[in-house]
């Protein structure tokens, strides 16, 4: 009986839950503290701790999820799949049983059969399923050959590639590194119509073999490539592809025919120049663009770099295939309508976020547009100039880096069009960029090597919390990039303490300036940076000597450290004025705070106008005034998460964290200092908002005295005005307006005057044309004109003669501008760019254009004369 996708997924949830497990819901997309992935791609992420170490707070043996998974780059990469088969998806829904520590391989693999086979679920032929085993798992093979009882031509073991040890494909791990373990693979045979071989080492199992379920044995943790230790307790770790064995138990031989698809497969047809529901490019776009939604939706937003980058990536590839089948217009945001109701019991999650992520993928098609018809045409005439089939690395390269085609996009056509890459060449100028760029980093104040402090096992307390002075002893000194026992007068380096009060710049605040000193010496802290475990004071001894174990006076510089504290305070009044006024889809993307003013990076697709900036400074002020206590409590990650706090938690933090909250209106994870009151902020003032890149806004803002000051000297600039135009203070805009409206008057008449002048001039040149083999050439020098009036002049010679060549020369300041006009039928027999190149070449000089007008700047005006007089001969012997 066909089934919908939704009863599928219900069906395996109720199976396992009548088997006592605990159905719980699947992570976010962004992995939760686990730095070695983007996005989450299988079930098992999010209980990567439970198998790695004993976690007594977790009291579930036996689970059962459905998961959202990405997979777009790493160790489990579809990305390049999607479009050219039938069952690759890079965002798609796995189902998921897991053991820790009870049932193992009989339980798994018999619960696994019962519920492909058995009447009561999925019912499907038992001759239709194929296995494949790890070579060396010996006791799954018994288990389906003795127990299960299927057929030894249908159990195949899967060995090692290149005899390297653990790289079987049932042999699975859930990254470079992290939990794996040998594995059993289901698959299931869609027919001998259907081209496909059984499954087994380098075979193509085509569309006729298709892999359902795959159990993992959890045995072991890969530290490396060389080494893996068994984990303290076996697991089990299953995942079914929901789209694959929705497609199976609807009769269709691709995922894109599903219910969930099809809505969208035939809005993209129609959309496009193709009636072909089976294209390529339609399973891309429709890959694409769920993918899309549901990363938009986790507030990730397209960018250069880690998550943005993957999902800008996946954007342009969409859009791409939807110009290769004739959608030239925006049309991205019209499929997400269609997406939401099709999707089924998860169409919740993205209606919530449905404004957003129509503005988003609006925004980011608009941009790329522009982007991919220019480079594009570009590529083309790159490509058709080549020599050889092969295309340099440093080409691409070029055209990402200045013309900002991306090099997957150029590398996919160049594939298409069976040009080889240089990947080689690549790799060599990718990774001398990044050299050059950390090149350019370095400490302000000090030039310190961060690998000298970070390498060794030292580290600090940081007390400075409710502390502004301490009494400490010197544990560590860095000058000229290496340990020393002390620091002399005038030498530049970094004093490593005990226990300091000396904030290290950590989560977009700066770090403190101060002081550090005993009888013997005084060093001046220009900068405070963390490395590693320790907390580096980077700055200059002005006197005397200091030596490591000497005890010194560590003592902040309270003043810097309270404006630093009361901009920090105010980020966290921003942040929540602004998702409170702009909307839930505001979510922080970077900050930087210092005791001058803070500045505040978040998602948001279009500009803020002054209406809504007033209200966002009415609010933070609101809240200073009322002078709320600024409370900070630390507890565990986990309490923390059942608070109404607004956080990226899929950021690594601590098992334990600070919160921070002022009343019920911010409550953040802050690891900063800040201020004890609302009220000691004093004032808060946005001088500034505007884009950075595709989906995000900066704000900078100042407060306190420096927000007064800066109201004062606006007020003093608006005084300065009114006085040079004679007025006060209350009559500047009505004034203005009286001198902009005569303005425009000026400049009409002044317009008129000026077409009158060009009249003028036309009428004179056009009679004093000479005739070069009957062709009308006008050649013709001023003085201290201005390009733009030529080429005006040039046109109108042009419409009032039909047919002629006209060489306009300008003077100024010793160098001279040359513009070349052409009507189009002499064009055909010389063309306006060569005529100025031949006249350029004994000039020393510059330029270039069109058939019909070009334009160059000479600055050796001796031989200008002579080379006008030779043109002419040019031009005669061209024509």
């Amino acid at each position: 009986m066909k089934k919908s996708t939704d009863e599928v997924k219900q069906m395996f949830l109720s199976f396992f839950q009548e088997k006592k497990h605990k159905v719980l819901p699947g992570s976010s997309l962004i992995p939760t503290n686990d730095a070695s992935l983007l996005f989450t791609n299988s079930g098992m992420n999010q209980f990567k701790n439970i198998l790695l170490k004993e976690n007594k707070e977790f009291k579930y043996t036996r689970v059962v999820t459905v998961q959202n998974c990405l997979r777009t780059g790493g160790k489990h990469n579809d990305f390049n799949n999607v479009g050219y088969t039938s069952k690759h998806h890079t965002f798609f829904k796995m189902l998921g049983n897991f053991s820790f520590g009870d049932y193992f391989k009989t339980e798994a693999i018999m619960y696994a059969w019962e519920f492909l086979t058995s009447k009561k679920w999925l019912h499907l032929p038992k001759e239709k399923l194929w296995i494949t085993v790890y070579k060396d798992d010996t006791k799954s093979y018994d288990i389906w050959k003795n127990i299960i009882n299927v057929k030894e031509e249908r159990i195949i073991k899967i060995g090692d590639k290149k005899n390297q040890k653990y790289t079987s494909d049932n042999f699975w791990q859930m990254g470079n590194t992290g939990p794996c373990g040998p594995s059993t693979e289901i698959f299931y045979d869609q027919g001998h119509h259907l081209p496909g071989k059984p499954p087994g080492n380098n075979t193509d199992t085509g569309t006729r073999f298709i892999e359902i379920w795959n159990i993992v044995f959890m045995q072991f943790n890969k530290i490396n490539n060389e080494n893996i230790t068994k984990l303290f307790r076996s697991s089990v770790d299953t995942g079914m592809g929901l789209e694959r064995i929705a497609s199976i138990m609807q009769n269709v031989t691709s995922n894109y025919e599903i219910d969930l698809f099809q809505p969208l497969t035939n809005l993209i047809v129609k959309m496009s120049n193709t009636q072909n529901f089976n294209y390529k490019h339609i399973y891309v776009i429709a890959d694409h663009i769920r993918a899309s939604a549901f990363i938009i939706s986790e507030n990730v937003i397209p960018s250069n770099e880690k998550h943005g980058y993957v999902l800008r990536r996946i954007i342009r590839r969409a859009i791409r295939h939807g110009h290769r089948i004739g959608i030239k217009k925006i049309f991205l945001h019209k499929l997400i309508p269609t997406l939401i109701n099709s999707i089924g019991q998860d169409s919740h999650i993205l209606q919530k976020k449905q404004d957003q992520i129509e503005n988003i993928l609006k925004l980011e098609e608009s941009k790329f547009v522009e982007t991919l018809d220019r480079g594009l045409i570009l590529l083309q005439s790159k490509i058709q100039k080549l020599k050889s089939k092969t295309i340099s690395g440093q080409l691409i390269f070029e055209l990402y880096d200045t013309f900002g085609l991306p090099m997957d996009l150029t590398i996919d056509i160049c594939r298409k069009k069976n040009i080889t890459v240089n990947f080689e060449e690549i790799k060599t100028i990718m990774k001398h960029q990044q050299k050059k760029a950390k090149n350019n980093t370095f400490h302000r104040k000090v030039n310190i090597n961060d690998d000298i402090v970070t390498n060794n096992d030292i580290s600090s307390n940081f007390i400075g919390y409710n502390v502004i002075e301490v009494q400490s002893c010197i544990t560590s000194i860095v000058c000229n990039n290496t340990y020393c026992t002390a620091i002399k007068e005038n030498e530049l380096g970094i004093l490593i303490l005990e226990r300091t009060p000396f904030y290290a710049e950590l989560g977009g605040q700066i770090g403190d300036s101060g002081i550090i000193k005993n009888i013997h010496g005084k060093f001046i802290v220009y900068d405070t940076q963390k490395y590693k475990n320790a907390i580096g004071h980077i700055g200059k001894l002005i006197s005397g000597t200091l030596k490591v174990n000497d005890v010194v006076n560590a003592k902040i510089d309270n003043n810097k450290r309270s404006l630093i504290q009361a901009n920090h305070s105010a980020t966290h009044l921003l942040y929540s004025s602004l998702r409170t006024i702009l909307g839930n889809h505001i979510f922080q993307k970077g900050s930087y705070i210092t005791d001058q003013f803070l500045r505040f990076d978040f998602s948001h697709y279009s500009s803020i106008n002054l209406t809504d900036i007033h209200k966002i400074e009415t609010m933070v002020n609101t809240k200073i005034n009322h002078n709320i206590l600024i409370k900070t409590n630390i507890m565990t990650l986990e309490a923390a998460k059942e608070k109404n706090i607004t956080s990226l938690f899929h950021n690594k933090y601590h098992d334990t964290v600070r919160v921070l909250s002022i009343n019920d209106f911010s409550i953040e994870l802050c690891g900063g200092t800040h201020a004890n009151r609302t009220g000691d902020i004093g004032l808060f003032k946005i001088i500034s908002e505007k884009g950075i890149s595709s989906g995000v806004r900066r704000i900078e803002a100042i407060t306190g005295k420096i927000a007064l000051s800066n109201i004062h000297t606006k007020e003093k600039e608006l005084e300065d005005i009114a006085i040079m135009l004679k007025t006060h203070n209350k009559n500047i805009t009505r004034h203005i307006q009286v001198l902009l409206l005569n303005n425009r008057k000026l400049e009409k008449k002044i317009s008129k005057i000026n077409e009158q002048e060009i009249c003028n001039i036309v009428n004179k040149l056009s009679k004093k044309f000479i005739c070069i083999k009957d062709v009308k050439t006008i050649i013709h020098t001023f003085k201290n004109e201005n390009s733009k009036k030529l080429k005006t002049i040039i046109d109108k010679l042009k419409n009032k003669l039909q047919s002629c060549i006209i060489i306009l020369i300008n003077i100024s300041d010793n160098a001279a501008i040359i513009i070349i006009g052409i009507t189009s039928d002499i064009s055909q027999k010389i063309t306006a760019n060569k005529l100025l190149n031949t006249l350029l070449k004994n000039l020393d000089g510059k330029g270039g254009g069109k058939p019909s007008l070009a334009e160059g700047r000479i600055k050796n005006l001796i031989f200008l004369k002579k080379e006008l007089i030779n043109i002419k001969n040019w031009i005669k012997s061209n024509l």
